[in-house]
């Protein structure tokens, strides 16, 4: 079987950054406003889209249509004017978005079109800076640097704080490498929890000190921070400048991987990305060490009944504390660096992982790409789907339903094993920030925490289910099973009966649980409204769920467009 390659559209880096800029927000119009109120339909190969409190009528020429409208499009977004349509450029579509959504909601949001504008810039300037990009010598780093363009559910999935000077050198995007900036602090300064012993192997410190490693970028966001100033004139601080093995920021920009130790390295920015400024705040520090004392015995015995599965521990963490009240919170949370295990010691003989969102990825920009796994040794991508979806689905169900553990399976939080011939061997899982406990099943260990750290940790079972099937089904397996369509056009239907497969077997083995069951019925899919929530300038706590049609149900009418 020849495996076709999809490509991104073509142009110049601006051109393709408008292009993209504009189907992204399409996307996230029909999944969150226009859809839900019938405002869209499939018509002589273009989706037609209509604003009604505008009153303008949209279209865009369909690559290929989707069941559950995550439609692929080919070419630019169009506004009728009376007998004639004409091309929008992605700013001039953006102002439309904005109208209509002002006029919906009876609020404005001024902020909306700069924070379109900055992840149009950002794609724009991570085209250009791409085009002297180095191969890449690791596969799996290569994966994590290469998503150009991000989620393709958010209105400015690469929106990201600063000009493109002052954080090129440290995006993944454009396969940079740096050293960390090392502070060596007095002993008794150090705040930690947990073991964070790995930090130590990065720089030698001096008798009564300990290496506290800090992005750059951050160290020169705090560098004016008073008491930081007033330490490092004391001595109680010494800057020991750039130093350490080179690091890789990984997808999530804050996140370091330091290959030759295999640890992962989650620091604080005071950046504002996608929807929230990137800090680790004092309860996620603290709770990322409580809870992976409470996974740890869950995921051992997980582990042994689904073979491959793991989830990337996160142990301790160290900051730095000076003990002036306010201005200490900054300096805890700004300097606050999580440590992750590495990947290597849950690997089996022969495989390489991959992030999930690379394999995914709309748009190839790495080997990591499903075409390319599926090209390797002439796999059948039913075959293949097969294979992942039984990885993938019951250890992350087993998490929910016997644990009361609620995973944050979305594709940046995951990683897909591959062999060598690109078949699937082995998930893991990771970042502990969106992982969530049902209280009714972890009642004693979470009364022992202190409420700062307790409430943050918590979901009940419903807003947990919600978040569990927006993760895995939405955000994952849709996207995952919309590349492998994009592949083998005609092949969704088939894909989504495999998905119904693999859930009703898990269904049938864990006793019918009344949630999973409506979702083999058919019951809408919940996606995060991610239009809505940066509308409403909310954290990513705060965000709702708008309903997709399912094609779970088994009497689904399959190849039907919606």
């Amino acid at each position: 079987m020849t495996v076709p390659i999809v490509v991104a559209p073509a142009g110049t880096p601006a051109q393709t950054a408008g292009t993209v800029t504009a189907h992204t927000l399409i996307n996230c119009l029909i999944r969150e406003v226009s859809s839900p109120e019938r405002q869209v339909v499939v018509a002589n190969e273009h989706l037609l889209v209509r604003l009604p409190r505008r009153g303008v009528l949209l279209r865009v020429p369909l690559r290929r249509v989707s069941l559950i409208g995550a439609h692929r499009f080919s070419g630019p977004v169009e506004r009728q004017d009376g007998a004639v349509w004409s091309a929008l450029e992605w700013d001039q579509l953006a102002a439309l978005v904005r109208d209509e959504l002002t006029l919906r909601t009876g609020v404005d949001n001024e902020e909306f079109l700069g924070q379109v504008a900055a992840s149009h810039g950002t794609v724009r300037a991570v085209l250009e800076a791409r085009g002297d990009l180095a191969a890449p010598s690791c596969a799996y780093v290569a994966s994590e640097q290469s998503l150009v363009y991000g989620h393709r559910f958010h209105p400015a999935p690469k929106a990201r704080d600063g000009d493109p000077q002052d954080w090129l050198a440290y995006g993944p995007e454009t396969g940079s490498r740096f050293p960390l900036r090392c502070l060596a602090v007095r002993a008794d300064l150090v705040r930690a929890e947990g073991d964070h012993s790995a930090l130590d192997r990065l720089h030698p410190a001096a008798p009564g000190f300990r290496v506290l490693p800090a992005h750059p970028w951050q160290f020169r966001m705090l560098s004016a921070n008073a008491a930081l100033r007033a330490a490092l004139a004391r001595g109680d601080v010494v800057d020991l400048g750039p130093g350490g093995p080179p690091v890789a920021p990984t997808s999530s920009v804050r996140t370091v991987y330091e290959p030759d130790s295999d640890v992962f390295l989650k620091f604080s920015l005071n950046v504002r990305l996608t929807n929230c400024v990137r800090k680790n705040a004092f309860y996620e520090l603290s709770g990322s060490v409580a809870l992976n004392r409470i996974l740890r015995p869950i995921f051992a015995g997980l582990a042994t009944r689904y073979s491959g599965c793991a989830l990337l521990a996160e142990p301790g963490y160290r900051t730095l504390g000076l003990g002036n009240g306010r201005g200490d919170r900054e300096v805890v949370e700004g300097f606050g660096v999580i440590v992750r295990e590495g990947v290597r010691k849950h690997l089996l003989s022969g495989v390489t992982p991959l992030l999930a969102a690379a394999v995914a990825d709309e748009y190839p920009n790495s080997p990591a790409h499903i075409s390319h796994l599926l090209a390797r040794a002439d796999t059948d991508p039913l075959a293949w789907w097969d294979d992942y979806l039984q990885l993938l689905l019951p250890p992350v169900l087993a998490a929910y339903f016997e644990h009361g553990v609620v995973l944050e399976p979305h594709l940046q939080n995951v990683l897909i094993g591959v062999r060598s011939d690109g078949r699937p061997a082995q998930v893991l899982f990771r970042d502990l920030e969106g992982t969530k406990l049902v209280p009714d099943h972890h009642r004693t260990a979470l009364a022992g925490l202190d409420e700062e750290v307790r409430g943050p940790l918590s979901h009940s079972a419903e807003r947990g289910w919600d978040r569990v099937v927006y993760c895995l089904l939405v955000n994952h397996v849709a996207e995952l099973l919309g590349a492998l369509a994009d592949v083998s056009p005609g092949l969704e239907p088939a894909l989504w009966g495999l998905v119904r497969d693999h859930l009703g077997c898990f269904a049938r083995t864990a006793g019918d649980p009344p949630r999973l069951r409506a979702l083999l019925s058919g019951v809408p899919l919940p996606a995060k409204a991610n239009l809505l929530l940066r509308w409403a300038r909310k954290a990513d706590r705060y965000a709702t769920y708008v309903p997709l049609p399912s094609p779970l149900a088994a009497d689904f009418p399959r190849g039907a467009a919606l």
